[in-house]
């Protein structure tokens, strides 16, 4: 069979590429980029990976540059490319070009990589090395602005893309791929993929057999996948739904969840509460001792305690019905960007951590290892599990769920410590306003601190506002002048708008904030109006964030729109466009009316991913 490899350098997008090779009829496996050329000999060609690392000596991927004696053609993508190009005698610099968002390049559509494409393409850039000068025998055949965005070699079949064509974001990434595959390397069979549902059951009753397994359910699509799956492999009496309420449910949501476990055929259901065990307990880990929540500010610490609340619960849960915990699996509704955004090292050995996810945390990695944890949807991406949950039959209002997170609410309370800020120079709100320059916007760079990912790499930066038009701002130069932010000030990896306020006439200040009863409230409040209003916005997903800033008041709201695929890239929903401006006019009317005591600002999150992620945490 015709395969194709895929060398691994640590990229967030990896497995896109993966899945993406799958979805154009041909079968694709990951090495890792240190793999010898000689396992290479049965495949046809060959992907280099993007990656976190730079070309420096100091953090030099080490590879076997043989794979480029194979005789096979070879794509390079962003580090990949990078790699390709030192190889070959191609300068590679950090001052020539950052770029982290969806661009515009210059094609040369003579490329047979580029075929049936137009001059200008949008892309998906994020990286902070460019190649500078390109390596000899190649090409340059597209174009940032001056700087070289892709090269080619056309006798040896060997191309580079300093962008991601793997990625949504690449409008017509797809093509270029498939033009790789199908006329640069000349593909002929078509692969198809094995039926992904009886492959699941498969791999449950083979690892499960007659024994008993606890499901956790948190009323996601990924969970509820996991349950359908279950319930289909197994006999209804050796599955245990539990669905933990942490405290941090959306409004009504546990009572929802449960009712729809019921339906899917669920026998045993338990439904802890378990607000207050989450909120006040401390939990060992390698490094010492964390928590509790009450007293937590860092994301990551709050993302690991309570992923291990949620094992421990879950473990508690086993005692209680008198089941053997070293023979009880545990199944959740795990999926591969959740492994990827850990830095899980089962997935990558290169791959740098974005955030813990709570199914990924260390215990739950212990009891991987011992064959406990049973993961349906941990190869597939979002999309794919909708398109799963629509052939198991179950409900629409499930299948086009949005995506809420475990931790829940507690992400989207921003907490922070004044103690802990870093002033912000007068270079930065010097570049700033240079950006800004003649538009009626002004600009405020905020120590409020989220989480980003750029280069592959994690961020924990800034968060940069603008003002100046409240609702009527335009949406192409906003975004633009958001873009040129967090690419050239490294200190911002998100920007936000502020709505309902024209003209900021005294100094924003931030406030000290931990979780407490009071805050998680009114952030899920505030949430129900974001939702509930914004349901039939055509964005993938909605949510609320409660922000610890302002003048008088002490809190200000964020409202984050998303439009994606696959999770790993996305955009805001554009006002006016996927999201309508009389919906936003309503959230900010109807936030001021009910709460206007209490917020200061509601704030528009324009912040593709990259260079921010999805959640702010």
């Amino acid at each position: 069979m015709e395969k194709l490899a895929i060398l691994d350098c640590g990229g967030q997008y990896t497995k896109v590429i993966d899945r993406r090779v799958r979805e154009l009829g041909v079968k694709s496996d990951i090495f890792p980029i240190n793999v010898k050329s000689e396992d290479l000999k049965d495949y046809k060609s060959v992907i280099l990976s993007g990656g976190p690392n730079n070309i420096g000596e100091a953090q030099r991927l080490n590879f076997d540059d043989k794979i480029f004696e194979l005789g096979i053609p070879v794509l390079g993508i962003c580090y990949g490319m990078q790699l390709m190009s030192d190889h070959f005698g191609g300068v590679v610099a950090s001052d020539v070009k950052k770029e982290y968002g969806q661009c515009e390049v210059s094609i040369d559509i003579n490329a047979p990589i580029f075929d049936g494409l137009s001059e200008k393409e949008q892309v998906l850039m994020s990286h902070g090395d460019t190649v500078k000068v390109k390596p000899e025998g190649f090409e340059v055949i597209a174009k940032s602005g001056d700087a070289i965005a892709a090269i080619g070699d056309v006798g040896r079949k060997m191309y580079g893309f300093q962008f991601h064509p793997e990625v949504d974001l690449t409008e017509n990434g797809m093509k270029m791929l498939e033009n790789f595959i199908r006329k640069v390397a000349q593909y002929k069979e078509v692969y198809a993929l094995e039926d992904r549902i009886q492959t699941s059951i498969k791999m449950i009753q083979e690892k499960v057999g007659d024994k008993k397994i606890i499901c956790l359910v948190s009323g996601g699509v990924d969970s509820a996948v996991t349950a359908a799956l279950l319930v289909k492999a197994l006999p209804a009496e050796n599955i245990y739904a539990i669905h933990i309420d942490s405290g941090f449910m959306r409004k009504n949501e546990s009572d929802i969840v449960c009712e729809n476990l019921k339906e899917l055929g669920m026998k045993n259901l338990i439904r802890e509460n378990a607000k207050d065990y989450f909120m006040n307990t401390i939990v060992e880990t390698e490094e010492g001792p964390i928590g509790p929540l009450v007293d937590t500010v860092d994301p990551e610490k709050k993302r690991r305690i309570i992923g291990e609340i949620f094992i421990q619960i879950a473990n508690q849960v086993i005692e209680r019905l008198g089941l053997d915990k070293e023979n009880t699996f545990i199944a959740q509704g795990t999926l591969r960007p959740d492994l990827i955004e850990s830095g899980n090292p089962d997935i990558s050995g290169f791959a740098h951590k974005i955030k813990t996810h709570h199914n990924d945390v260390e215990i739950v990695r212990q009891a991987r290892k011992k064959g406990l944890i049973v993961e349906t949807n941990a190869d597939w991406h979002k999309d794919e599990v909708r398109r799963v949950a629509r052939k198991l039959g179950l409900d629409e209002a499930i299948a086009s769920r949005q995506p809420f997170p475990g931790p829940g609410l507690a992400i989207r309370l921003i907490c922070h410590d004044k103690n802990e800020e870093v002033e912000i120079t007068s270079e930065e709100v010097a570049k700033l306003n240079e950006i800004l320059g003649q538009t009626p916007e002004k600009g405020y760079i905020l120590p409020i601190k989220s989480v980003g990912v750029q280069g592959d790499a994690r961020s924990y930066r800034n968060l940069c506002l603008m003002a100046g038009r409240k609702t009527d701002f335009d949406w192409k130069e906003v975004t633009t002048n958001a873009k040129e932010i967090t690419d050239r000030i490294n200190s911002i990896n998100r920007v936000g708008y502020i709505l309902n306020k024209a003209e900021i006439n005294n100094e924003i200040k931030c406030f000290n904030m931990r979780i407490e009863d009071e805050n998680v409230e009114l952030l899920r409040e505030l949430d129900y109006i974001v939702t509930t209003t914004l349901e039939k916005a055509k964005v993938n997903q909605t949510f609320a964030v409660l922000i610890p800033i302002g003048i008088t008041k002490k809190y200000s709201v964020a409202i984050r729109t998303f439009v994606t695929n696959d999770f790993m890239t996305g955009r805001p929903g554009e006002i006016g466009k996927e999201v309508e401006k009389a919906d936003i006019e309503k959230i900010v009317n109807e936030i001021e009316s009910k709460f206007g005591d209490k917020i200061e600002f509601v704030i528009y999150d324009v912040t593709s991913k990259p260079p921010a992620t999805t959640e702010w945490q």
